[in-house]
């Protein structure tokens, strides 16, 4: 049976990275001595049904989950590899950036399940990081709002915001960058697709850009019309929202749509490596790739899966729209600390500056 929430922690020592609230599940066997110990961003409540596929093909393995920020998890890998030489098995993030310094660094071992074979290239790096899954960037709106439907790309966006009146606020809402990873990537990589990002932003601030740390906020005040439009917001998220909320819209930004991933890995200092491998090994098979999708609602990487809440699908219908970020040294930029400062110095001038 699955244990209940055994305990909130927070620091061991002044300089020790936070631990994050932790649940058991137990070995449906109800035999003991296997555990696989497992750091994720992911939920406990939307990871129980990914863990409970796992454990029906292991029921002799325990599973204890920790659920964690995504630089919680970096400083942990790296704490406890450096320290006592003994983290978690499997780690799990949708910080694609902190978990390709992880693998860049020594800190993941290889791992290679009978699915590497076939996963596309851009998802994986040196048989250390795998993306998991094929999540798109998306424009979300307030039906009600927008009777004629609302702005297809970047371009009529901007178009749309500048007819609104001046700082009227309640147009549109995104991620703060200085608080959100996530959107920080998002916006990093429009300034490199995009070459009028910054028109955009200024546009947004014009009309009354209202900024939030998390996807949740923004999309609550898009279903009840607080805000019109929410930009650059996490699909899968979202449409797992719009299913629940009619009021609800969303939109592949025709011009191009950034597609993100949450990244897995085997740590070089896991206490059972051949449970964090067998746990990869699950996720990366049709099997688990079909859980991730139907049941946690997270498209699909594995090209096996064709139904629509898939990369396979997706790619079919719009093809080179779509620009995923790829699994390589190339996503280390990101973490560049004077690329940070000028890209938040750019962002405080155009969001607090605007005219």
């Amino acid at each position: 049976m699955r244990g209940g929430v055994l305990f909130l922690v927070g620091l061991i020592g002044a300089a020790w990275p936070a631990l994050g609230e932790v649940f058991l599940f137990d070995a449906p066997s109800g035999r003991t001595g296997q555990e696989l110990t497992v750091y994720s961003t992911l939920d406990e409540s939307l990871a129980a049904p990914m863990i409970a596929a796992f454990q029906e093909n292991y029921p002799d393995v325990a599973v204890r989950y920790e659920d964690l920020l995504t630089g919680e998890i970096r400083d942990r890998v790296r704490a406890e590899t450096d320290g006592p030489g003994v983290t978690a098995d499997f780690v799990f993030s949708s910080g694609m950036d902190l978990q390709m310094s992880l693998a860049n660094d020594g800190y993941a071992q290889a791992a290679r399940p009978p699915a590497a074979r076939d996963w596309p290239d851009w998802a994986q790096w040196q048989d250390t990081a795998y993306a998991l899954t094929f999540e798109p960037a998306v424009l979300v709106y307030h039906r009600p709002s927008f009777p004629d439907g609302p702005p297809q790309s970047r371009l009529a966006l901007m178009d749309w915001l500048r007819a609104q009146p001046a700082a009227s606020g309640g147009a549109v809402g995104t991620y703060d960058i200085t608080r959100s990873a996530l959107g920080y990537l998002f916006l990093a990589r429009d300034e490199e697709l995009f070459g009028d990002i910054w028109a955009l932003i200024r546009a947004m601030t014009r009309a009354g850009l209202e900024v939030f740390p998390t996807s949740q906020d923004i999309i609550d005040r898009v279903a009840d019309g607080r805000l019109k439009l929410g930009y650059n917001i996490l699909g899968s998220y979202a449409a797992d929202q719009a299913r629940q909320r009619p009021e609800i819209g969303l939109v592949l930004l025709k011009d191009y749509t950034v597609v993100v991933s949450r990244v897995a890995l085997v740590p070089r200092a896991a206490r059972n490596p051949e449970l964090g491998e067998a746990f990869l090994g699950f996720l990366m098979s049709r099997e688990g790739q079909e859980v991730l999708a139907r049941k946690l609602r997270l498209p699909a990487v594995s090209l096996e899966v064709a139904d629509a809440n898939s990369a396979r699908m997706m790619q079919a219908i719009l093809g080179p729209q779509l620009q995923p970020v790829g699994v390589s040294p190339g996503l280390l930029v990101y973490l560049d600390q004077s690329k940070r400062r000028r890209l938040l110095q750019r962002w405080a001038e155009e969001t607090l500056g605007a005219e």
